[in-house]
């Protein structure tokens, strides 16, 4: 069966998450994939994420697999499907027609997330939902080294949500790096995996240290805790963004059967 690679935009506001749960819970970004897959060949497909965000999480760059029983222009899957989420939140940016052995998942050698912070005196408005807002000043040279203190290999049981399903609490974190720009901090984090809510219980509790509640010193013990009641702030899920996902150079697209236009 042919394999598509998709490379997913979402805004993660209106889901309850990735993953499908029980009609109950509410619309997942996963379900409203594979209705408009159905919607445009008829076939239920199983679509295979490179990793679950949680409710009101948002992607740049999300990665899925689908199996298809037929072969297909790139563009003409990426189109159609398109096509059947008009009415959602959701896009997909490419579709590549990749070998069988390819897995969004397990393939991943690394997962780069954005986390926005404005900090200014006057209240979000039509960012209110795409950053979190801090109405004091932050001190970014002190969030820097904070944040340095958490690069490496360690035991990150101190920021792993109490029903993370991870095998081992040790991460290699590759890079968490803080920037000031023009919209206001940005913090950049790489790693090949995460805990569930590493990523935003790390940034809260830098974030304590750029307010002046905490020193860097101060993280530094929180991790070396390995206890979750040491964590600080978590911080919400709205500002957190998945931005991309790399793989290996073997996995490459395969030749698309509208190659050259």
């Amino acid at each position: 069966m042919p394999r598509y690679k998709l490379t997913i935009e979402y805004d993660g506001g209106p889901y309850i998450g990735w993953q499908i749960q029980s009609a109950s819970f509410g619309k997942s970004v996963q379900g409203a994939l594979v209705q408009a897959i159905a919607a445009f060949c008829g076939e239920e497909v199983k679509v295979n994420g490179a990793g679950r965000t949680d409710a009101g999480v948002h992607a740049l760059g999300q990665v899925a697999h689908i199996d298809l029983t037929r072969d297909w222009p790139n563009r003409v899957v990426r189109d159609a499907i398109n096509r059947h989420l008009k009415d959602e939140a959701v896009a997909v940016l490419a579709a590549e027609r990749m070998p069988d052995d390819f897995d969004a998942r397990f393939s991943a050698i690394r997962r780069h997330y954005l986390y926005r912070i404005v900090d200014r005196r006057p209240p979000l408005t039509l960012e209110a939902r795409r950053a979190w807002w801090s109405p004091r000043r932050l001190d970014l040279a002190a969030m820097q080294e904070a944040a340095r203190r958490l690069v490496g290999r360690h035991d990150f049981t101190t920021f792993r949500a109490t029903e993370c399903q991870a095998k081992s609490p040790v991460k290699n974190l590759d890079r968490f790096d803080i920037e000031r720009r023009a919209d206001g901090i940005a913090c950049i984090l790489s790693a090949r995996s995460f805990l569930h809510n590493q990523v935003r219980s790390m940034v809260g509790t830098v974030k304590l240290v750029g307010e002046g509640f905490w020193t860097p010193d101060d993280v530094t013990a929180a991790l070396a805790a390995r206890d979750r009641k040491a964590c600080g702030t978590v911080g919400p899920a709205h500002a957190l963004y998945l931005t991309q996902v790399d793989y290996a150079e073997e996995w490459r697209p395969l030749p698309d059967l509208e190659r050259g236009k």
